[in-house]
């Protein structure tokens, strides 16, 4: 055991350590605990993997597909997030644009579909656009930018999160181009937005680059606009009443 603990294989370790706890070694035939160490240590290094996937994205939420509410106001398809949640799209380096009104889940939603890629094996980081193109500019002025965009450009999914709080200015026009651009037929990215999709023309600002970058990002793309009233209100209200 103890050098099962320095060659790293902790999942043997602790299933070799509680068999002989258990004393059930002596029931197992040779080929049953080779079975059984080596699914041990295989589950666990799966789910080290999936903890580590899930610490480097940096999800605002802890957020799953089995706890959306799928109540009928909030007009959010539940076979659309079925198919969402195999990850197909990623496959097919397609994107998702999530919209509709503060409130609404809208990043709850992304946090889930982000959680469930990660549980599929697939690369993926989390940001608020408005403080990554910030740190983006920051990185031009340091050098770091392309470090920063090169990890950006690897990841299988990205979600910009809050995309159009406020309009682009020219460098983060060009930041977001180049953000497209790389990851274009390549990669996916999931855009959460309070605004419309037809008002990010204006959000961008340039309309030869909105129409380079929408042409990109909105094509072929799965759309998603939740409705109803803000759920962070009617919990505040729910808890008010209680």
């Amino acid at each position: 055991m103890e050098r099962m603990k320095k060659m790293k294989l902790y999942g043997m370790q602790r299933s070799f350590k509680h068999a002989t706890e258990n004393q059930s070694l002596a029931t197992l035939t040779p080929d049953e605990l080779v079975n059984l160490l080596v699914e041990s240590e295989w589950d666990d290094r799966q789910n080290r993997s999936l903890e580590r996937s899930i610490k480097n994205a940096k999800f605002r939420y802890k957020a799953s597909v089995e706890s959306l509410d799928f109540n009928p106001e909030r007009m959010l398809d539940k076979n659309q997030i079925l198919r969402l949640a195999d990850c197909s799209f990623i496959q097919k380096a397609e994107n998702v644009l999530i919209t509709g009104s503060t409130g609404t889940g809208k990043s709850y939603l992304a946090c889930a579909i982000g959680n469930q890629a990660c549980s599929l094996g697939y690369k993926v980081v989390y940001a608020n656009a408005t403080r990554l193109f910030t740190q983006l500019k920051m990185g031009k002025a340091d050098g770091s930018a392309i470090k920063d965009m090169a990890r950006l450009e690897k990841q299988d999914l990205l979600i910009l999160d809050d995309f159009g709080i406020q309009p682009l200015d020219a460098q983060s026009r060009m930041l977001l181009m180049e953000i497209v651009e790389d990851r274009h037929g390549k990669r996916s990215t999931l855009f959460t937005s309070q605004l419309p999709v037809q008002v990010w023309y204006e959000v961008i600002g340039d309309e030869t680059l909105a129409d380079a970058i929408l042409d990109r990002v909105v094509h072929d793309a799965h759309r998603l606009e939740l409705k109803g009233e803000s759920l962070r209100r009617k919990r505040k209200t729910e808890e008010e009443n209680d």
